[in-house]
């Protein structure tokens, strides 16, 4: 082969290997180009569904690309999530995220691993809630009724593996006590059942429950969380009620499969940020009994490391099986 040749040949193979590399940054810059999916992993109508229409539609006005909200409900909200993660690392697939979802040993995702954490959208404590004619009035209350009759106090939970559900459990170990506990579909039958008394207490969600204890037909005992609620700020928290230790946050996040290229991360969690600065959106989250807490995607992924650690080792002590 001829010098001239060869260097035509090396000259056209370094062309190639330049147009075909991939240009993060431009891309990022571009971002996006076409609609993107955002997945709920919930039926229509719930507490994780609004989060993820409030965000979708503010992420619409903000990237100039529609973003479309599917809702894949089923498993507990696992197999939204296990969408989530294998899709394709584009950012045309994106996903609202909750606490919890990956101690089921049939997840089909490592949620440390398989996930680009965004940003944290919401914070929201469980909800203690009990018929209006239950006796007991305070969780100290609760837990006094419970050791004079041992195993007969029934509690409402969604199932495993929800945060209500490991926040009962949570209540057994740190009060000391014994209780049934009950499970629903999800917190709309369960909350329906405490109102009628079928089971006099439940574990519920805020957004869940509000409306009901603003109208009487369910009293609030407590909040799980380490500040009383934007929601209802006359519930006293656990702490305060005398059991620091039973402390139950549900967090709601923007996620998308592991491999997102950072500079679209940065651009998307930039968007979720102000979106949470604005007035009407805390205005919309607070309404529905959530706190908004905006975070960087090292922030969020800290928060998932530290919330699955934590549930997980709750599992693995009270030896609980989790579908």
């Amino acid at each position: 082969m001829s010098r001239s040749l060869f260097a035509a040949g090396l000259a056209a193979a370094l062309l190639a290997t330049f147009v075909s590399a991939p240009l993060t940054p431009a891309a990022a810059q571009s971002y996006p180009t076409h609609p993107i999916t955002l997945i709920v992993p919930y039926p229509p109508g719930g507490g994780v569904d609004l989060i993820g229409r409030l965000v979708g539609q503010r992420l619409s006005a903000a990237l100039g690309q529609q973003v479309v909200v599917e809702n894949r409900g089923g498993a507990g909200g696992m197999i939204g999530t296990r969408d989530i993660a294998k899709a394709p690392a584009d950012g045309y697939t994106l996903g609202i995220m909750i606490t919890g979802l990956s101690l089921s040993p049939n997840a089909g995702y490592d949620i440390n691993k398989d996930f680009s954490p965004i940003g944290l959208i919401a914070s929201t404590p469980m909800f203690v809630v009990a018929n209006p004619s239950f006796p007991a009035k305070t969780l100290a209350d609760i837990a006094a009724l419970a050791k004079k009759q041992p195993g007969k106090i029934a509690i409402g939970t969604p199932p495993s593996p929800t945060l209500n559900y490991f926040a009962t459990k949570l209540f057994d170990l740190v009060a000391g006590v014994d209780t049934i506990t009950v499970t629903y579909r999800g917190t709309a039958p369960l909350t329906t059942d405490v109102i009628g008394g079928q089971v006099p207490l439940g574990v519920d969600t805020i957004p869940a429950a509000i409306s009901n204890v603003q109208a009487g037909q369910l009293r609030a005992i407590a909040v799980t969380g380490t500040t009383r609620s934007a929601a209802l700020p006359d519930v006293p928290t656990s702490a305060e009620s005398g059991l620091p230790a039973f402390e139950a946050l549900q967090y709601y996040g923007l996620t998308a499969p592991a491999g997102v290229p950072r500079p679209i991360v940065d651009r998307l969690n930039k968007e979720l940020r102000t979106m949470s600065a604005a007035d009407d959106f805390k205005k919309r989250l607070v309404e529905a009994g959530d706190d908004p807490a905006p975070s960087t995607p090292e922030q969020y992924a800290a928060n998932i490391k530290r919330e699955e650690g934590k549930w997980a080792a709750l599992v693995k002590k009270l030896g609980l099986k989790v579908e």
